[in-house]
């Protein structure tokens, strides 16, 4: 009996070791990140290049020793331009593959639709794209813009270009509605004019009617918040109805040199967009990073604002997750908005204490090979602010 006890103790001390030998090799062994986009359905246009920047970024962190020495390992899902599908997507991502945080997302709606995961999981979104602000969770990283930072920058600009008579054309659902909301505030406080305001349905093909009533409502300029492949048939039948970008301006809040090439750039030639980022944005950091793309992906692949967020988010996250030294959601989010300005190739990028990015604003003007020209830039980077102080008084953004 007491030889029998001996080896079962014998047994026991072998299987603990092992459980730490397991332990070790998982604390050592590459961690977990989820990359979630639309690599299908109408949102594919814009999120595919997204997803690449992204894996772009893991790849050349990988290559340089990965993060507090492990290498990441990306588990790729489809969005499917659909909310109800990135909801379920990110709830798969942190629930059955463990990622220790995400990266993705376009429309407000496939956002707003994961929200809800990231809250109750306690797991971190890093969202690259502009918004329409209005919203302030401690689960998400607000890269892409708020509204001072994007929409706002391109009403003083058309507004110094002489525009007084504004037509509003969105794709349905939360973000063009609000950013049009706060542009009517701004257009009737500057005593301007909104001539009208349309919407279709995101993916939405037919813009007969839209057109119709743009040629009677005569404005000066349109500010289209379509998103996705709608945009090509906007123009398209625009172009048929014989209004030209040269005689009506067009300032799109979507389209990127991505989307312009997928279009035709011969399509969309003189039209406007307003980012915070351009491919042609003349600094050593941006060539490298345009060049290091284009080697990737080929020689005619075009780089966007969304892009760069995507690729600067996962630069980012390895930064907090260095200073936290933790893969744990909290604390990596207190460390984000600590760090001190980091570079990208938009600049140097700085989360502020609201979890959104402080950057600088640029108006650009499609060419015709699908690049824009910066014709303004703001005087200096723009800090955030989530609630627009004429549509929204009183409101603040407080994470915990």
């Amino acid at each position: 009996m007491q030889q029998f006890r001996m080896g079962a103790g014998r047994r026991m001390a072998v299987l603990l070791a092992g459980v730490a030998l397991v332990s070790c090799s998982k604390e050592t062994g590459p961690v977990k990140v989820g990359v979630l986009q639309s690599l299908t359905g109408t949102m594919a246009i814009s999120e595919v290049t997204v997803k690449n920047a992204e894996l772009m970024a893991i790849e050349e962190i990988n290559a340089a020793g990965g993060v507090l020495g492990r290498q990441i390992e990306a588990v790729v899902e489809d969005g499917a331009s659909d909310p109800v599908t990135f909801s379920q997507k990110a709830a798969k991502l942190i629930e059955s593959n463990k990622v220790v945080t995400v990266f993705g997302g376009w429309t407000s709606a496939s956002r707003k639709s994961m929200l809800p995961v990231f809250q109750r999981t306690n797991n971190l979104l890093w969202y690259p794209v502009q918004f329409e602000g209005n919203e302030c969770s401690p689960n998400i990283m607000y890269s892409g813009a708020q509204p001072n930072q994007q929409i706002l920058p391109a009403l003083d600009w058309a507004v110094a270009q002489g525009y007084k008579n504004y037509f509003l054309v969105g794709s349905d659902y939360v973000f063009p509605r609000t950013a049009n909301l706060i542009l009517k505030t701004h257009i009737g406080d500057r005593k301007l004019a909104t001539a009208g305001e349309e919407y279709v349905p995101l993916g939405g093909a037919d813009f007969s009617t839209v057109i119709a009533k743009i040629q009677a409502a005569k404005p000066d300029i349109i500010f289209s918040t379509l998103n996705g492949d709608s945009n090509v048939a906007f123009f398209k039948q625009l172009a048929a109805a014989g209004v030209s970008t040269g005689q009506l301006p067009v300032m799109s809040f979507s389209i990127g040199e991505q989307e312009a090439q997928a279009m035709g750039p011969q399509l969309v030639q003189g039209s406007y967009a307003a980012w915070n980022y351009f491919q042609s944005l003349d600094t050593p950091e941006n060539k490298t990073f345009v060049a290091a793309y284009k080697k990737k992906y080929g020689a005619d692949a075009a780089v966007t604002d969304p892009m760069v967020h995507g690729y600067a988010n996962v630069y980012q996250w390895k930064a907090a997750v260095e200073k936290a030294g933790t893969f744990e959601p909290t604390a990596v989010r207190k460390a984000a908005v600590a760090l001190t300005e980091g570079g990208s190739p938009m600049g140097p990028v700085k989360f502020a204490a609201n979890q959104s990015l402080v950057q600088t604003a640029y108006i650009g003007q499609l060419d015709g090979a699908g690049q824009f020209k910066i014709v303004s830039k703001s005087p200096a980077p723009i800090a955030p602010e989530p609630y627009d102080r004429l549509a929204f008084p009183g409101k603040t953004c407080a994470p915990a």
